[in-house]
């Protein structure tokens, strides 16, 4: 019976194979060492089995916290969130969670606070879509496991915004949009992204539409460092943007940003 199980929870891992073909076997097994671990895979294997994925591919992204997988859905491409539980390094998260007044029962370890970012990065997608921001549509977040909207075509996610070639013009239209997803943020999700820079929006190259990502740090206003935080993106925007002539000073953008 035990062996049947373990069969079972492999089979979503072995969906992977062929994507992971292509990389050094080094670099795959440090992968799998640190995201599937036996409880990841019985969450992923259950995912599976409900028909929310239909098949797992290859990282489309690695960071401090968490990887990110390409998945197909039963009508759509996912993206598959996956926080590392045995090796994250939960205390950055303390700041942005832990005075958070939707996540004050929070237990301070490892593991509590984990779940809670994953389901306030869900909680946070839902709520800058409903104020209008492009942002991954959010579909579900099971403990660890987080899953959402695939950005991208045909298995390519879209560039970053460091990473994407622009003339003056294009960045000023994509300069005005990101302002103003920060003002809809403010005012009518009551959030702050609180880690907005160029590594975190990507862009749409059919229409150079900004879109914003990793928002498992976005705080409410009622956070006790919520203008900080916002002054902080602010100023992240400003210096990339200030490459393509945008001179706009902090102090006014931050305040237009708050207003009514």
């Amino acid at each position: 019976m035990v062996m049947d199980q373990e069969k079972k929870i492999r089979r979503i891992d072995s969906a992977t194979d062929k994507s992971r073909a292509r990389e050094k076997d080094s670099e795959r097994l440090k992968v799998e060492e640190n995201v599937f671990d036996v409880p990841t895979l019985k969450i992923l294997y259950t995912l599976s089995n409900k028909g929310i994925i239909k098949a797992l591919g290859g990282a489309i992204s690695t960071g401090k916290e968490a990887n990110v997988f390409y998945a197909e859905g039963p009508d759509k491409e996912l993206a598959i969130k996956i926080y590392r539980i045995a090796s994250s390094t939960f205390k950055a998260m303390d700041a942005y969670i832990m005075k958070d007044p939707r996540f004050t029962n929070i237990r301070n370890n490892k593991r509590d606070i984990i779940f809670a970012w994953t389901r306030k990065e869900l909680q946070n997608l839902k709520r800058a879509k409903s104020a209008g921001v492009r942002v991954p549509e959010p579909v579900l977040a099971e403990k660890n496991i987080l899953i959402m909207e695939f950005m991208g075509e045909k298995e390519v996610p879209y560039p970053l915004l460091k990473n994407t070639h622009l003339e003056d013009d294009e960045a000023k239209l994509i300069f005005d949009t990101v302002v103003e997803y920060m003002r809809l943020l403010h005012k009518k999700a009551n959030l702050v992204h609180a880690d907005l820079s160029e590594y975190n929006i990507l862009i749409d190259p059919n229409n150079l539409t900004p879109i914003f990502i990793d928002m498992g740090q976005s705080v409410t206003l009622e956070h006790p460092n919520a203008r900080e935080f916002l002054y902080r993106d602010v100023q992240n925007i400003l210096r990339f943007f200030s490459r393509y002539g945008i001179k706009d000073k902090p102090e006014e953008l931050f305040t237009k940003i708050q207003a009514e």
